[in-house]
Parts: C-alpha cells; sequence; structure tokens
C-alpha cells in the first residue's frame, strides 16, 4: 500500500489480526468497492463500442442503457452505501449488515447482470426490489431512533426507484412517456441528495481541517439554492417550457456558486482530499449554467448532462468513497500518491468531456474516448488500491 500513504502507522492490533474480510459489515464496504468495478468495466465497455471497437455488442447502439446503467447501478451504489455508512452514524442503530447487506447488494448486482439479458423486465423487477431493500434499510434505523430530519432521504430512494421503473416500463411501451424522461428526473434527484450532503459535509470538513476556514452557511442562500434544484424536478416532471428551464437553471447556477465561494475553497489547494470536494461541487453550477445556454439553444444538451454525471457525481462520489473508507477504517483522512491521481484524473474526464466539444466541436469523438480512457483508469485505481481496505479489518484494531 505503499501508493497510499507509506508513513502511515498500523497498530499492532492490526498487525497481529488475521487479515479476514469484513466486506458485509458496514455498508459502504460492498457497495463502494462494488460501484468502483462498476464504474470501471462499464465505461471500459462503453467508450469500446463508442469508439467502433465492439459494434453494437452489450450496451446496444442505444446510448440511453448507457446513461442508465451508470444512474441506477454506478451513482445509486454509491448513495446506498454512503447513506447507510451514514445512517448508522446519525441514529446508533444498526444499518443492514451480514446477510441482509448480501441480500441487498445480490438484488443490485442481479439488475445489472439482468440488464444484458433479453428480460428487461426481470432487471425492472431486481432493480425495484433493490431501491425498496435500500429505503428500508435506512428508514428502519432512522424511526428506531426518531430522526426525522432524514426521512426525506428514504423519500428520495423512493423516487429514484420509481425513476427507474418508469425508464423500464417506458422503454418496453407499458408506460406512455418519454424513455429519457426517467432518466431526467433521476439526475434532478441526484443532484439534489448531493447539493444536500455537500452542504452539511464539505463546509464543516474543511472548518475541521484548514485553521482559520469559516465554511459560512447564509440560511437564505441554502434556501435558495436547494429550493431552486426542487423547482428544476418540478419543471422536468411537468414538461415546463424550455425558456421557464432556463430561467430556473440560471438562477440555481448563480445560487450554488455563491454557496460554493462561501466555503473558501481555495483554502483547500495544498490538500486533495478536500479540494476534490470543492472541485466536484464547482461543477455544479457550471452544470446549471449549461443547462441554461441548452434550454436556450446554445449549447447541446448532453454536455450540461456530462458536466452533471462525470463532473459532480464522478468527482464527489470519489472524494467521499476515498474519505469516508479511509475515516471508517481508522486510517488518516490525508490523500496519497493514489488517490490524488484518482481526483486529477476525474477532472480530466470531465473537462475532456464537457469543455473540449466546446472549443473544438471536430474533436467530439475523440473527447468522448479520452474522457472513456480517464475516467477507467481513475476508478481502476481507486479499485485496485482500495479493495484491500474495503475487505480488511479497521487499521486502528477497533470493531466497524
Amino acid at each position: 500500500m505503499a501508493l497510499l500513504n507509506p508513513s502511515e502507522p498500523e497498530s499492532e492490533s492490526a498487525r497481529q489480526a488475521p487479515k479476514r474480510s469484513v466486506l458485509w459489515s458496514v455498508g459502504f464496504r460492498p457497495f463502494y468497492l462494488l460501484a468502483g468495478l462498476f464504474a470501471t468495466l462499464s465505461v471500459t465497455i462503453w467508450a469500446a463500442r463508442f469508439s467502433g471497437w465492439l459494434g453494437d455488442w452489450v450496451y446496444g447502439s442505444d446510448p440511453l442503457w448507457h446513461a442508465h446503467e451508470m444512474i441506477f447501478g454506478y451513482a445509486l451504489a454509491v448513495i446506498v452505501g454512503f447513506l447507510f455508512t451514514a445512517g448508522r452514524n446519525w441514529t446508533g442503530q444498526p444499518t443492514p449488515t451480514g446477510a441482509s447487506l448480501a441480500a441487498i447488494a445480490g438484488l443490485w448486482l442481479a439488475a445489472r447482470v439482468l440488464v444484458f439479458t433479453p428480460w428487461p423486465l426481470a432487471a425492472a423487477a431486481a432493480d425495484t426490489a433493490f431501491a425498496l431493500a435500500a429505503a428500508a434499510g435506512l428508514a428502519v434505523p432512522l424511526w428506531r431512533s426518531g430522526n426525522h430530519r432524514n426521512y426525506f432521504l428514504v423519500a428520495l430512494l423512493l423516487a429514484l426507484g420509481t425513476a427507474n421503473l418508469a425508464f423500464y416500463l417506458a422503454k418496453e411501451e407499458i408506460l406512455d412517456m418519454p424513455v429519457s424522461e426517467g432518466l431526467q428526473i433521476a439526475l434532478d434527484l441526484i443532484l439534489f441528495i448531493m447539493t444536500v450532503m455537500a452542504g452539511r459535509v464539505i463546509p464543516m470538513f474543511t472548518m475541521n481541517a484548514v485553521p482559520g476556514a469559516k465554511g459560512t452557511r447564509l440560511g437564505w442562500l441554502e434556501r435558495l439554492a436547494l429550493g431552486s434544484v426542487l423547482l428544476l424536478i418540478a419543471a422536468d416532471l411537468y414538461d415546463a417550457p424550455e425558456k421557464i428551464i432556463a430561467v430556473i437553471a440560471g438562477l440555481a447556477a448563480l445560487a450554488h456558486a455563491a454557496r460554493l465561494a462561501l466555503w473558501q475553497p481555495w483554502l483547500t489547494l495544498r490538500r486533495p482530499i478536500l479540494w476534490i470536494l470543492h472541485a466536484a461541487y464547482a461543477w455544479v453550477p457550471i452544470h446549471l449554467a449549461l443547462r441554461a445556454l441548452a434550454a436556450l439553444g446554445v449549447l447541446p444538451e448532453n454536455l450540461a448532462t456530462h458536466a452533471l454525471t462525470v463532473g459532480v457525481i464522478g468527482s464527489l462520489t470519489l472524494g467521499m468513497m476515498t474519505r469516508t473508507a479511509r475515516g471508517h477504517t481508522g486510517r488518516s483522512l490525508q490523500a496519497g500518491l493514489a488517490e490524488t491521481a484518482c481526483y486529477a484524473l476525474v477532472q480530466l474526464a470531465a473537462v475532456a468531456r464537457v469543455f473540449v466539444p466546446i472549443a473544438a466541436p471536430q474533436f467530439y469523438s475523440y473527447s468522448v474516448t479520452l474522457s472513456g480512457v480517464f475516467w477507467v483508469i481513475a476508478f481502476a485505481l481507486f479499485t485496485v488500491t482500495y479493495w484491500p481496505i474495503l475487505t480488511r479489518p479497521r487499521a486502528d484494531g477497533r470493531p466497524d
């Protein structure tokens, strides 16, 4: 593990403990590992297919399946792993472990496999069961502890499951709605989840680690930033006119840019494990500004989409997976060479996918492939580096 922190000491009890697997002891362990593997393999296949190396094999010629799997396969796996772990801390109550956690992960895995088969409704059933099980796994400890503040996260997991089911039913022409609508609503919901959680943790992490950092939060600005995303969800859900979407997205972009500025991101430049979170959040106003421009017909909408999927989701999930995995396995909250390389690569992936096509549209195909290569290397490196961290006991010898 020299790539991590060569000087990081391991406790005597950890050195003497057998290297047994604790994969099913807490939610982040299996879901971060599955997410890293899936992000690597899925985008490798997609980039190869896009480049013409695989013809129309696997995801077919429909990019909607690629979008579906990155949203409901990759992103939702990270969210569930994070919420199961955070939920235990918020409530002091257990979230799924052992056989129940393995069963929930098994539903996720079954859906990912069934997508490749001629039985899309079986995949829909597995995916829906996964969303319901994940929501229940979070709801029970929240209910037992009376933690009303976070009930909305259960509702959001159920909403994501509903959007996912709507995608499947629309794809099979059972539900009369545009297939892409389920994907757009899901992306909006994930954006809301990430802006809520980022507002809770990024200022706190910054103030805890950087002397003099304030991480100011203004009540009216918080309400405006989060409320504008909720308004955008409603506009997409009810198919509002493009000009209305442009106004909402433009206002949201300004609010989130101001929110980030109050967190003093420039103070984190010497701390990669912090700057990746701020860099990830910087893609939120970029996504929203591009969304406004796309609604006005100035730019293609897929650039705004990938500012969200690669820039926000890719960067923020990678930053949170590394930080929470290190913290919850008794390791120092410092990024080593491997983590820093992952952070830089995912930023390059976002820049290549979003800004190269704007600056040089003639190189669009090359930019998509290049972005895929950066992404794959980043998540392959994360998976290889964090495999032993996620499957072995804590470095400080304490129980999970």
